[in-house]
């Protein structure tokens, strides 16, 4: 079975949380980006996220360099905002052919856990025929090594 880490990140919390499972596992790896990249400054940035949450804004979703068909497990990495995964999540599930993929969510929040975003992810796994296995919540390295002690995917 091959594996990839496939993550989002404003502010790199996501990112480094991805670099620390790619050092633990060697997955490969790579950066979901939205076409048109979101504004450095944060409050811009916020603005905007918060305006495709409200009005169901999916943002284009930048091409990959890789081809998702190599891959059987992806691990889906992302911020969590308002309670849900961004918008550019959606874009993902709607834009890729995931068919028959099977899907370990991470997430990064000062105040959200995983849970958090599953009703958004469930259904979006369900529209998309996408096996959704248990996530975890990745705010520090110690949480990441718990859930690989924990699981036995590899």
């Amino acid at each position: 079975m091959k594996k990839i880490i496939l993550y989002f990140s404003l502010t790199g919390n996501t990112e480094k949380v991805a670099e620390k499972i790619e050092e633990i596992k060697h997955f490969d790896i790579e950066s979901l980006k939205p076409s048109t990249p979101y504004s450095n400054n944060y409050e811009k940035a916020g603005k905007r996220a918060e305006s495709e949450k409200d009005n169901d804004i999916h943002p284009a979703l930048a091409s990959l360099s890789i081809n998702i068909d190599d891959y059987d497990l992806i691990y889906l990495g992302f911020p969590t905002w308002w309670y849900q995964p961004p918008m550019l999540i959606h874009t993902f599930f709607e834009s890729i052919n995931l068919k028959g993929k099977k899907i370990i969510p991470f997430t990064t929040s000062a105040s959200s856990t995983i849970q958090d975003s599953l009703p958004v992810l469930t259904q979006l796994a369900q529209q998309n025929d996408v096996e959704l296995l248990r996530g975890f919540t990745a705010n520090s390295e110690r949480e990441i090594k718990k859930y690989f002690d924990s699981e036995k995917i590899d």
